[in-house]
């Protein structure tokens, strides 16, 4: 750097600046690492490095984010240029003094994009990545990504543990590669590292007294506790089905074939079964076979009579965007349905999303597409969301039991376990789940279980 001022790292902060530039990061840690200010130090060395070539652009969801960045950068230039950086506090844009350029920029959705079409930058800085609910926007971006040959051109996400961004994340980055090991992303096709930190290597805050702060505000939920001070993205602190899933009680093996009867002490008695549908083609399509307990043994697991089992799922999903589905129109998904159901033979028919029966214009209805292949649905009773949350949750919590029906998923089903687990609370209606995350496998559940007053049985169903 030009200037000779020192500046004090804490070791993560250290660490994250010898990685080389042309890997991108994820500094994925827990609270108090010093992530936005090591964010802050990798903006300085790429304006002094790179000078009037440096086009650099932080981004937060939220004005309040980017009101807390601005005076973590106000500190650190400040001690380092005195007043030759300036800010121009109006479009929140910093000019370092060797001719660099610090955009500090609020996105908080597709809409926001257009501020930033068809310019050029070459560090991108994205803190809190936690908060987007699917990684789309945060995609979009980096295709602003450019720089001449010798200005190499980077990509840094940082974010803590939980929030509805929790579950791409963590698939994303952290089931990659073990932490400080460059992997190579598919999307992207870069070599990332996954850069974990805590605060208990960040020496400019007292850690002890920290370390105390955050246990007496996690004294019942040792799940946040965890996620704050080691950073755990196994954790699924402030998810919706937090306290009622657990994979030990409610996974189970796939089947491998429809019970078509179930024997008990009082003889023989049908499995009744039926599919569940959430549409989408741009948002992902979830279709689950769902069954009902007799109250029966199959393969050698005990099922209490009434009990519900996610036997198979079919979901068009993109491989890299939990929230994105495959542009799938009614009639190619209607056909996929058909050959689903036909490898578990049995009909479709079941229940699916009421807007599938709405009519625009003069087209025909995703539900009348839908019979024009065979499959069959009636709507759904979507209304209701927070009758069927509550079911959906007290079947999870009672799974296991021996003597109440529970809701059981098949490992097979792995949309389920890659989105469920993971799906945060409305922050402004704890009680139903916030649909910004990649809730469609869900709604299709809770679309089944509501439809149970109007079974499908077996005899119906036979092929």
């Amino acid at each position: 750097m030009s200037t000779t001022q020192t500046i004090e790292l804490n070791p993560y902060q250290q660490k994250l600046l010898e990685v080389p530039e042309e890997v991108d990061l994820a500094c994925l840690g827990g609270r108090a690492a010093g992530k936005s200010y090591a964010l802050a130090l990798l903006a300085l060395r790429h304006a002094e490095q790179y000078g009037e070539r440096a086009r650099i652009l932080y981004i937060r969801k939220t004005y309040a984010g980017l009101r807390d960045f601005e005076l973590v950068t106000r500190e650190l230039f400040g001690m380092i240029y005195g007043t030759s950086a300036r800010y121009n506090s109006t479009e929140h844009i910093w000019k370092l003094p060797g001719g660099g350029h610090l955009e500090l920029g609020q996105i908080e959705g597709h809409a926001d994009l257009n501020k930033h079409h068809g310019r050029s930058i070459s560090l991108l800085l994205i803190d809190e990545a936690g908060q987007y609910a699917t990684p789309d926007v945060l995609d979009l971006m980096r295709s602003n990504l450019r720089g001449s040959k010798d200005v190499p051109v980077r990509m840094v996400i940082a974010a803590n543990p939980a929030g509805v961004g929790h579950g791409w994340i963590r698939k994303r980055y952290v089931m990659k590669s073990r932490p400080w090991r460059p992997f190579r992303e598919e999307r992207s096709r870069r070599t990332w590292v996954y850069a974990p930190g805590t605060f208990e290597g960040n020496q400019f805050i007292d850690r002890q007294i920290y370390k105390a702060q955050l246990e007496a505000a996690c004294q019942s939920d040792p799940e946040l506790l965890r996620a704050w001070v080691d950073g755990d993205w196994s954790v699924a602190r402030g998810a919706f089905f937090d306290s009622v899933l657990d994979e030990s009680r409610n996974v189970v093996d796939p089947w491998d074939e429809m019970p078509i009867e179930g024997h008990w002490k009082h003889g023989p008695r049908m499995w009744p079964h039926w599919l569940a549908h959430d549409f989408g083609s741009t948002a992902p399509s979830v279709t689950y076979l769902m069954a009902k307990s007799p109250g029966a043994e199959y393969q050698g697991k005990f099922y209490p009579r009434d009990s519900i089992v996610l036997v198979d799922e079919l979901a068009a999903v993109s491989r890299d965007n939990l929230n994105q589905g495959l542009g799938w129109t009614a009639a190619i998904t209607g056909e996929a349905i058909v050959e689903f159901c036909k490898r578990w033979k049995v009909k479709p028919l079941g229940v699916a999303d009421d807007a599938c029966f709405a009519r625009t214009g003069h087209a025909n209805s995703i539900a009348e597409e839908f019979r024009r292949v065979g499959v069959y649905f009636d709507p759904a009773k979507k209304s209701d969301r927070i009758s069927g949350w509550q079911m959906m949750r007290r079947l999870l919590a009672d799974a296991g039991k021996p003597d109440v029906p529970g809701l059981y998923v098949s490992r097979a089903c792995e949309y389920f376990w890659a989105t469920a687990p993971y799906l945060a609370r409305d922050p402004k209606r704890i009680e139903d789940l916030d649909s910004s995350g990649a809730d469609h496998g869900c709604d299709a559940v809770r679309y089944g279980l509501m439809r149970q007053s109007r079974e499908v049985h077996v005899s119906q169903l036979r092929l």
